[in-house]
């Protein structure tokens, strides 16, 4: 009888998490299509008499999944804002809680286990593995599959599993990524390489095997380079590469880094005759951060297209706030800016309005042309989106300029300046945009973006890091070549 009521009780709670998640994600679903109904500046350029019945459809479907299945909130309201194919309108889980990560030891599994006792031979998967952000070790259960465990890692505690293995042939696994504070479990492969020494992680990341020579086990894990890269790992560099031609690459325009880099190496920039600006994998940032890059290119002066604020209820309320909070950048500039844009929101609202300080379409009116770089070579690929394609429309401007690539970029600047605020259950925020470009509907630019002026003909590097390649090579050879 006590087994029979415990185990009812077991059930019970289940149903009530259940029923809880449940109501939390509807919560937040209901959230989101207000959200983008209301305060969205795209929503009435993409929800139209042929497009509206589709968009309900896909809400259906979504309130049924989350009824079905609670725990997959996340990827639900993703699949919400993926339906208006716009970069800058998405959903981004929350950083973890102090609290949720204790919450999450509760849920944890752990593996008792002596590391000394773990064979490291190098014969199979078992053994002790260096990562960039810690160390793990492999070990065989009975059933002859295999379980990842943190010896020291981030965010997960000693002997906790943070892998599960199990056995293809050829070297190869399917590997399953564990980590209970996201409450998501990831699936893909795994392989080892050169002599059972290197553990890959496809798309993720890599281990070196341990040896007794530490300087040898960072050497071999920082110099690696992966076969399933995850295309992300890509580092500054400014050099010469020859005596006419100069390599910068600008990996985003995030901080002001990319400003400060040119400063730094003006003279021998300006000493050229060739410059090469890589922008691969750039993702954009704030314009402001390209201002340096765009005075080195400058030919003659152009007209540039602004952008007009979506003056919903929703986004007055934003301001309102961000001006009581002291959230304002940019000093008292940006409070006056800011206060007269709030002024022409509420004489207009459910309309789009323009700021002269910023948003005016306006003809650049800078003077300074110079002597060197004669000769400016660009290159880029999907990954460039936002500012990093806002450089580049006024980059095709220049007379010094020709573009380099395989492919468009991305084409995320329709619908730009995005913000953040955070749904009812506090697990996600929403990133969307407040401002609507007045290229449109003339000009659209979203999902079609821009195309290079040159194609390379080599494939592309899929992991750069600081390695210079033949992307690089090529371009510098073409510029040292044209006439």
């Amino acid at each position: 009888m006590i087994k029979k009521v415990l185990f009812l009780s077991f059930v019970i709670a289940i149903s009530l998490v259940g029923s809880a998640q449940e109501n939390e994600c509807l919560n937040d679903f209901d959230y989101l299509v207000e959200k983008i109904k209301n305060d969205y500046p795209g929503y009435k350029d993409k929800v139209n008499d042929e497009t509206l019945a589709d968009l309900k459809a896909l809400e259906h479907d979504l309130r049924n999944r989350i009824i079905q299945y609670p725990d997959s909130c996340g990827k639900c309201l993703g699949l919400y804002t993926f339906w208006f194919k716009d970069n800058h309108l998405r959903v981004k889980r929350r950083s973890i809680s102090r609290s949720t990560v204790e919450q999450a030891k509760t849920q944890a599994q752990y593996y008792d286990i002596t590391i000394d006792s773990i064979s490291n031979s190098g014969q199979s998967i078992e053994g002790i593995w260096i990562g960039f952000r810690g160390k793990i070790a492999v070990t065989k259960e009975n059933d002859g599959s295999y379980v990842g465990i943190a010896i020291r890692y981030p965010n997960f505690e000693g002997n906790q599993v943070m892998f599960e293995f199990s056995e293809l042939g050829n070297n190869e696994f399917c590997v399953t990524s564990v980590n209970p504070a996201y409450s998501y479990n990831h699936k893909g492969k795994a392989a080892l390489y050169i002599d059972n020494k290197i553990l890959e992680i496809n798309g993720d990341t890599w281990f070196v095997r341990q040896s007794s020579n530490e300087t040898l086990n960072k050497a071999f894990l920082y110099s690696y380079t992966p076969k399933n890269p995850n295309g992300t790992n890509t580092y500054p560099v400014a050099t010469s590469l020859s005596d006419s031609t100069y390599y910068l690459r600008i990996t985003d325009f995030e901080s002001d880094y990319s400003n400060s880099i040119v400063t730094q190496h003006w003279q021998e920039i300006m000493s050229r005759p060739n410059l090469i600006i890589d922008l691969r994998n750039n993702g954009g940032g704030q314009d402001n951060y390209f201002q340096k890059l765009a005075e080195l290119i400058y030919t003659n002066p152009y007209e540039t297209k602004g952008v007009e604020w979506y003056a919903s209820k929703g986004n007055i309320e934003f301001f309102e706030e961000a001006l009581k909070a002291g959230e304002i950048i940019d000093g008292e500039e940006g409070i006056r800016w800011t206060e007269s844009l709030l002024d022409a929101m509420k004489k207009n609202v459910g309309g789009f309005v323009t700021v002269s300080m910023f948003d005016d379409d306006k003809v650049d009116q800078t003077k300074r042309v110079y002597l060197n770089p004669k000769k400016v070579g660009i290159i880029i690929n999907e990954r460039n989106a936002s500012s990093a394609e806002q450089f580049l429309l006024a980059a095709k401007n220049s007379q010094k300029v020709t573009l380099f690539g395989n492919h468009n970029t991305a084409g995320v600047l329709d619908y730009s300046n995005a913000v953040s605020q955070k749904f009812p259950s506090g697990n996600f925020d929403l990133i969307f945009p407040m401002t609507r470009s007045q290229r449109l509907p003339e000009h659209p630019f979203d999902n079609i973006g821009i195309a290079p002026d040159i194609l390379i003909p080599f494939p592309s590097t899929d992991q750069l890091y600081d390695r210079l390649d033949d992307w690089a090579y090529f371009v510098k050879n073409y510029l040292e070549l044209m006439k």
